[in-house]
């Protein structure tokens, strides 16, 4: 119980962080700014998968990796 809550948090974290990262790059120069929520879309997918990945990557490299 406690491993999942511990978990969920990091991912949480981590998904924050990215999205406030990437917040800081202008979507709008790539994408059509007559769709502002699609940019809204592509900035939350996005940090949800590089939050995801750094959730990962902090997990297996910290002692949540089962050793």
């Amino acid at each position: 119980m406690t491993y999942t809550i511990l978990q969920l948090s990091i991912h949480l974290l981590c998904i924050a962080v990215s999205f406030f990262a990437l917040s800081c790059i202008k979507f709008d120069r790539f994408c059509d700014v007559k769709k502002p929520m699609k940019i809204q879309a592509l900035l939350i997918l996005c940090s949800m998968a590089l939050g995801y990945l750094v959730a990962q990557l902090i997990m297996t490299l910290t002692i949540f990796n089962g050793l």
